[in-house]
């Protein structure tokens, strides 16, 4: 048995079979990569996207891995970078409650680039996804939501674990080899939560990608890495968590699954999760009562403190902060009936009916959320009251959205989602199939082709 936080996952990591992973695993993994794909082919439009790609460009020669967006194939490190930026790039990408993460924006780009470069099939595809985001997962269980909390972003801090376990995993490593590169990507990891409405929110992401398989191949190559990078004096916990670690995640019991419970959210508009379940509850009332805009004197939400924290812009002055704006996110929704990504627009910030709308939504953070029990039943949830102008009140409470682990999207609109983003992407046409390939993606014998490839994709944004 190996020793040391690292190693243990390790252990884990280098004995899992496709055989040991529940079919509900299998399904939920699936349906992230379907969800990150759309996201990510849409993503590919953005010019923080066609950044990206300049820049991996520069080692693009003699690569495997397609990048959304670009022709030719690039080297898996730079693939992985490109297509992580990519899938966070428009903030619609899923979220987990293990660690507050991005999860499958950083996992999934680096599976698929080094399955790619290694013409790997559908099934060890898959068992990489489930693996990635296991390691992952169970990281952040253990380091718990503090966390997030102080101001750490935890999907560049921890992204880099779940990339590295889904590399080695499709390098098949030994336990010594994974441990190392688990050490190397975890002694490497950082992010922080000021990067929140800027363009280095998406860049960090693929960062994040990039140095989860560099660090696997390392160890393939025999890098070593610190095997205590978790524990140790100047390790993870100690340096970023004042030593909060339950250990006791890293070994895993019979049938817990973190992407069953937790469980992972999918977005159903394209802002910032803190947002959804006030829009949820609003969009609630206004279809209840039959309001429309005109009639509402005020929106109230009270909102647990992490939502606070994350949606920083009351008046945001470009599509990105809007995405981190609780009054952008309810104005839109009221204004369009739907907020969609057609509304990720930087001149809709200043247009009047949209900042009068924005001007009546107001969040406050009361005592109520002082309460564990509380927190985690609604770790983002709201409760809404709109004020009418004839001074009626309309009250509703919503614990958790829609789109969220507790009330998933079926697979059908889990499709429809990616049909959307992938008609935004390089190749619209192919979206349908596409779509239809990664559905049966265990029967596929060599990933190689999956991504859709364009030189010139149209920017927007």
């Amino acid at each position: 048995m190996a020793t040391g936080g690292a190693r243990r996952l390790a252990d884990w990591l280098a004995a899992l079979a496709p055989a040991d992973i529940p079919d509900a695993v299998n399904h939920v993994a699936l349906r992230c990569l379907v969800d990150t794909l759309g996201v990510m082919l849409a993503g590919a439009a953005t010019p923080v996207a066609g950044m990206a790609r300049r820049v991996a460009a520069l080692n693009a020669a003699d690569g495997g891995a397609a990048v959304a967006g670009a022709s030719g194939r690039y080297a898996a490190p730079s693939a992985a970078f490109a297509n992580g930026v990519a899938a966070h790039a428009l903030d619609f990408d899923d979220n987990c409650y293990a660690g507050f993460v991005h999860g499958s924006a950083v996992i999934v780009p680096a599976a698929l680039a080094v399955a790619q470069a290694r013409h790997a099939g559908g099934e060890a595809l898959l068992t990489a996804l489930v693996a990635g985001a296991e390691c992952q997962y169970r990281v952040g269980m253990a380091l718990g939501r503090a966390l997030y909390d102080r101001g750490w972003w935890t999907t560049g801090l921890l992204g880099a674990i779940g990339a590295c376990a889904a590399t080695a995993k499709l390098l098949a490593l030994d336990t010594g080899a994974t441990g190392h590169a688990l050490g190397l990507a975890i002694a490497g990891s950082g992010g922080m939560k000021c990067v929140f409405g800027s363009d280095a929110k998406p860049l960090l992401a693929g960062r994040a990608a990039e140095s989860g398989v560099m660090a696997a191949l390392l160890a393939e190559q025999g890098a070593g890495g610190p095997a205590n990078a978790l524990e140790h004096d100047y390790g993870l916990a100690a340096l970023t968590n004042d030593g909060v670690f339950d250990a006791g995640w890293l070994t895993p019991a019979q049938g817990r699954w973190c992407l069953l419970s937790p469980g992972v959210d999918v977005k159903r508009i394209p802002v910032c999760l803190s947002s959804h379940a006030a829009v949820d509850g609003v969009l609630e009332l206004v279809a209840r009562h039959g309001l429309h805009p005109g009639q509402i004197a005020g929106i109230a939400c009270d909102v647990p403190p992490v939502v606070a924290a994350n949606l920083i812009y009351p008046f945001p002055r470009t599509a990105r902060e809007g995405q981190f704006s609780l009054p952008f996110a309810i104005a839109a929704s009221l204004a369009f009936g739907e907020l969609t990504l057609d509304h990720l627009d930087d001149r809709l910030m200043t247009d009047n009916a949209l900042v009068d709308l924005m001007g009546r939504v107001s969040m406050t953070s009361g005592a109520r959320w002082a309460d564990p029990a509380l927190l985690a039943d609604a770790p983002e949830g709201a409760d809404v009251t709109i004020t009418l102008r004839d001074g009626a009140t309309l009250r509703c409470f919503v614990a958790k959205a829609a789109g969220s682990a507790a009330r998933p999207l079926d697979d059908r609109a889990l499709g429809d989602k990616f049909l959307r983003c992938a008609a935004r992407g390089p190749a619209p046409g192919q979206a349908g199939q596409l779509l239809a390939t990664l559905w049966r993606l265990r029967a596929l014998s060599d990933v190689h082709s999956l991504i859709l490839d364009d030189p010139t994709p149209k920017e927007y944004g």
